[in-house]
């Protein structure tokens, strides 16, 4: 279970968001992205920004995350992306099942 990984990003419009999953799952780098979006406040450079930005939420397994990070940093406008990555401590059998079927 320890394999599986969901990280998540934050792009500044719609359309990166989507170049950015297409790109990942395309290279397999990912089984999977949803995009939602999301209102972020954060300080940057010194000052308040507050923001709509749109989040992936990117279904993956550790065996990929430097290269999937390495990935987003090559497509990202961010001088300084959002790439976290968080353990899935538990899941649905079949679901992970899915994910070793399209990353194996």
């Amino acid at each position: 279970m320890t394999s599986y990984r969901l990280v998540l990003v934050t792009a500044p419009s719609e359309e990166e968001a989507k170049q950015i999953a297409l790109s990942l799952v395309e290279s397999q780098l990912a089984a999977s992205v949803s995009i939602t979006p999301v209102f972020s406040t954060y300080t940057w450079l010194g000052k308040l920004e507050r923001h709509n930005e749109w989040q992936l939420m990117i279904r993956t397994k550790l065996n990929r995350f430097e290269t999937l990070e390495a990935k987003v940093r090559e497509l990202h406008s961010y001088e300084v992306p959002e790439i976290i990555a968080i353990p899935i401590v538990a899941g649905s059998q079949p679901f992970l099942d899915w994910i070793d079927e399209h990353l194996p």
